[in-house]
């Protein structure tokens, strides 16, 4: 297509986006612990939600398990990393029986809900954990407390469904990356029928999770199209194409790669939003920006509605190890 005869296209761009403080942290332990232990670093589940982080970790040496005992007898004595959604509480009692060193990149606001389960478990309540059945972080905040202890519910059904030992003894926390307003009909639901039930002493929903829902509100109305760039297996990701569609785009849909665009079915359109998961790179998002301005005449407009600078800090035992401008960049999503 010769570029005078490209279709203008509005672009409008979500800020924030893409990596958050926890995923950037996780990102970061592992390409510490290569630089620091060298190559092999085992990582239990993927590190975060999305291939092109996890395929670059590789290159640089880390290994992927999704089980303690698949790291080779000859092997015990490198790290293994927990990922960033958290695990139950035998996973580092495991590694422990296996004279396993660990590092743990559990997201600190994951540890946060595991914390407020176990507050409300300690006062003699029974838990109701709002989350989606085996997501990893879900199977962790169950797997802080003994089975039978956490009752999961996932919609108003769920909660319609539940008959609790003593409805005046219930507290509940959340996934950190659900959607804000499906959520939030949950708990009204679950207030209503067990008015005794104990909220979580803070907002279990994470920062960035309601952040970028908020970006994606503002820039969906009127688009025919939404983007979100992530991983089909990313919650959050998922999500945000919801909410997408729920606030006024015409379509949406889950991206990880340009490759993955098929023209055919986008057709002609003149107003797109773009956001991305908290787990996927900004060197995808500028990869589909590229797609679209290689065919559309593209303008611009970010739609930005506040801006972060939470940073979580590593682990002790990594804090001594100095990273290059190029492990930066790619701790930071850029390449």
């Amino acid at each position: 297509m010769m570029a005078d005869s490209k279709s203008p296209l509005t672009l409008r761009l979500c800020g924030p986006r893409g990596f958050c403080a926890g995923v950037d942290r996780a990102i970061q332990m592992v390409v510490l612990a290569l630089k620091k232990y060298g190559a092999p670093v085992y990582v239990r589940h993927e590190i975060v939600h999305n291939r092109f982080v996890v395929e670059g970790l590789e290159a640089q040496g880390a290994v992927f398990v999704e089980e303690l005992d698949e790291i080779p007898p000859e092997h015990l004595g490198q790290p293994v990393i927990f990922s960033a959604h958290g695990v139950p509480k035998s996973v580092p009692e495991d590694a422990e029986q296996r004279s396993l060193f660990y590092l743990d990149a559990t997201c600190p606001l994951v540890s946060k809900v595991h914390k407020q389960a176990m507050r409300h478990a300690r006062l003699g309540r029974h838990v109701v954990l709002i989350g989606h059945r085996g997501h990893p972080e879900v199977i962790g905040t169950m797997g802080q407390l003994p089975p039978g202890a956490v009752t999961l519910v996932e919609t108003l059904a769920d909660v319609d469904a539940f008959v609790p030992a003593d409805a005046e003894a219930l507290g509940y926390v959340t996934q950190t990356t659900l959607s804000v307003d499906d959520t939030a009909d949950v708990i009204t639901g679950l207030k209503r029928r067990f008015p005794a039930i104990t909220p979580p002493a803070a907002e279990s929903i994470c920062y960035a999770t309601t952040n970028r829902q908020e970006a994606v509100k503002q820039a969906a109305p009127g688009c025919d199209l939404f983007v979100v760039v992530g991983a089909p297996n990313s919650s959050n990701s998922r999500r945000l194409v919801e909410v997408a569609l729920k606030a006024g785009a015409r379509r949406s849909m889950l991206l990880q790669r340009a490759a993955e665009i098929d023209w055919d079915d986008i057709g002609e359109i003149t107003t797109l939003g773009l956001s991305a998961g908290a787990s996927a790179p900004e060197v995808v998002v500028a990869e589909i920006i590229e797609a679209f301005q290689r065919r559309f005449d593209v303008t611009i407009e970010l739609a930005e509605t506040v801006q972060e600078n939470e940073n979580f800090l590593v682990n002790r035992e990594l804090r001594d190890v100095d990273l290059t401008a190029a492990d930066m960049a790619f701790v930071n999503g850029a390449g």
